[in-house]
């Protein structure tokens, strides 16, 4: 192989990437920040490291080669770039990920860290449920964001669960995050003041339409049925048994809001910013899931 810069390095792997036709949104948007992000771990390097200032940096013919059999990898199997790596992040905090569970992205993780649901909490706020927890990532931020909250982390795959303890110990946040295997809040008597959740609901249609890389996770994380708005029917059921009388739900629904609209038109949210829009993630009181 030829001598290569850094950042000759990162071009070519963009280009890999791009003229593959992978498809993103596990943690990058393009095709560049994916080979960014793919150099960088497999060569050791920090991914917040100033490019500006590394990329005249020469890399060895065994480095371009490394380099090159992952992004094949990646190009090959469709896998999420973060099931490659074993490392996925929210709101800048790192995260275990492996093929257990689904790849950690989820919208709520901004309203956690940016405060935006704080004005709704008091000092009764103590015990947080996060359902469908996946591999733990919304439940240990919970806890970093509210340091004197007790958490629980629920979700209905053991395996998934598995990841999430990973989590809570790389966190060492043992003694205030719990895991708990249950089918919805089937095994969850509650009460809780907040709950999180950002359950499967992909409509079929969306399902059906999904890129390799989205169906290389588990599906049972993913698929809500035809309109997508399964679990979520029946989590609206069981939740007020498990509220404590000012608990809050907070919900993701993504890009299901017309459904979620005409599944459930009589009943009263707010909608909460975040960077994919003011329709995609959503505040309940208990009140108003008792009388709709």
């Amino acid at each position: 192989m030829s001598a290569l810069t850094l950042s000759g390095l990162i071009a070519a792997s963009s280009e890999r990437l791009a003229h593959a036709g992978v498809a993103f949104g596990h943690g990058t948007q393009s095709a560049f920040d994916e080979a960014v992000w793919l150099v960088l771990w497999r060569l050791g390097l920090p991914l917040d490291i100033d490019l500006d200032e590394v990329k005249e940096q020469a890399v060895t013919p065994e480095q371009q080669a490394a380099c090159a059999a992952l992004i094949e990898e990646r190009v090959v199997t469709r896998k999420p770039a973060a099931y490659l790596t074993q490392e996925a992040w929210l709101q800048g905090v790192s995260f275990y990920i492996d093929e257990r569970a689904i790849v950690p992205r989820s919208l709520i993780a901004e309203v956690l860290a940016d405060g935006t649901i704080d004005a709704w909490l008091s000092e009764q706020t103590t015990r947080v449920l996060d359902l469908c927890t996946g591999n733990g990532s919304l439940a240990v931020l919970a806890a970093l964001a509210w340091p004197e909250v007790q958490v629980t982390g629920a979700d209905i795959s053991d395996d998934a669960l598995a990841v999430a303890a990973i989590n809570v110990a790389r966190h060492d946040l043992q003694a205030r995050v719990q895991l708990i295997h249950s089918d919805g809040l089937s095994a969850l008597p509650g009460p809780f003041d907040l709950i999180l959740c950002n359950p499967p609901y992909v409509c079929q249609a969306s399902m059906d339409a999904l890129p390799a890389e989205y169906r290389a996770e588990p599906e049972l994380a993913l698929a809500g049925g035809t309109d997508g708005m399964d679990f979520v029917r029946q989590l609206f059921k069981d939740a007020p048994s498990r509220m404590s009388e000012q608990a809050l739900l907070v919900l993701e629904i993504g890009n299901e809001v017309d459904h979620f609209i005409a599944a459930f038109p009589e009943l009263e949210v707010a909608w909460l910013d975040t960077s994919a829009g003011d329709d995609q993630v959503l505040l309940i009181s208990r009140e108003a899931l008792l009388s709709f």
